[in-house]
């Protein structure tokens, strides 16, 4: 079995450094063609990106230094 995932963070100055909101993975394994390895990144991404709007667009994201906390 392998990992893949996807992070949706805020956007700082320096590349992929900002404070991380959502983190989300799914297992695949070898059965997987890369149409489905595709597939299974977007949704993965879509479901990250998602969680983490809803959650700045109802105030419920605390950053501290580099640090978020979700309520």
């Amino acid at each position: 079995m392998k990992l893949i995932g996807a992070t949706a963070h805020y956007v700082t100055d320096d590349l992929d450094e900002g404070p991380i909101i959502e983190q989300d993975v799914l297992r695949v394994n070898h059965r997987h063609t890369v149409t489905d390895l595709r597939i299974a990144g977007r949704n993965i991404e879509r479901i990250a990106l998602a969680r983490a709007v809803g959650w700045h667009l109802n105030d419920q994201i605390l950053v501290h230094t580099n640090k978020t906390i979700v309520f």
